[in-house]
């Protein structure tokens, strides 16, 4: 199901505003991690808070369990992310996901796609930071530069779907046949990267010299690949460690 909430920033109803915001994660969940990198490159400590959603079951869903994070939501004091969904849409019936950047002015869901959160992170708050960190200062360094972006969009849009979702079509394969076509088209995009990073143009990153988005939505799931999703997910053909991808330290 998709994202329900698709607000951005800045709008109208969304300001840019310090202390204004914050971003509902798990440091386990290969889309919130996404966001965290971001909101680590981009330096918004000061800016928006990071809450963490610590622990998840079947009843529950996410909750608050005080383990790794806190026992509460620090901002509403909800125990569990669905009572926070349904304070900003009491009729919401979709999937209760992270991550989740929550306005706490208006008390309610800015966005919930981690490529739009992520988006977000890398400009909307620019006006925030010292001038070296604002996109429109870095030039060939930022995170989505006008010389590359046609290629890179290009790549994302199979990365996407055969790789970072490509590994759940796999492990949630009702079929024998399914399975069959997702681990393919999965392994073949692998192969795709391989060629990809063969070319020196597309060293030590994917497009050189400087980490862009491309790099930190391709890097969480690599990070996972030879621990969760081939033993787990059964992407076992082969591991990443025993092929040439090279898992870029974008933390």
């Amino acid at each position: 199901m998709p994202s329900q909430f698709r607000h951005t920033i800045p709008s109208e109803r969304f300001p840019v505003e310090k202390g204004r915001y914050v971003l509902y994660i798990n440091y386990v969940c290969p889309w919130a991690h996404r966001t965290t990198i971001v909101h680590a490159l981009k330096g918004l400590e000061d800016v928006i808070d990071l809450v963490e959603v610590d622990a998840r079951d079947a009843s529950h869903g996410w909750f608050f369990s005080g383990r790794s994070g806190p026992k509460k939501d620090p901002v509403s004091g909800a125990r569990c992310l669905k009572e926070i969904y349904l304070k900003a849409d009491p009729s919401f019936n979709g999937r209760i996901t992270i991550p989740l950047l929550w306005d706490q002015r208006q008390g309610t869901a800015v966005n919930n796609d981690s490529a739009d959160i992520i988006r977000i992170l890398f400009d909307a708050f620019d006006p925030l930071l010292p001038p070296e960190r604002r996109e429109v200062n870095k030039g060939v360094a930022a995170f989505r530069p006008l010389h590359i972006r046609k290629e890179m969009d290009s790549l994302l849009l199979w990365v996407f779907d055969t790789i970072n979702n490509g590994v759940y079509k796999v492990g949630f394969a009702t079929s024998q046949a399914s399975y069959d076509e997702h681990v393919s088209k999965l392994f073949q995009s692998l192969d795709r990267l391989e060629e990809h990073l063969s070319q020196p143009k597309h060293y030590p990153y994917l497009f050189g010299q400087h980490i862009t988005e491309a790099d930190v939505r391709l890097y969480t799931t690599l990070i996972r690949f030879d621990v969760a999703y081939y033993p787990f997910f059964k992407c076992n053909l082969k591991m990443i460690h025993q092929g040439r991808i090279r898992i870029c330290d974008c933390q």
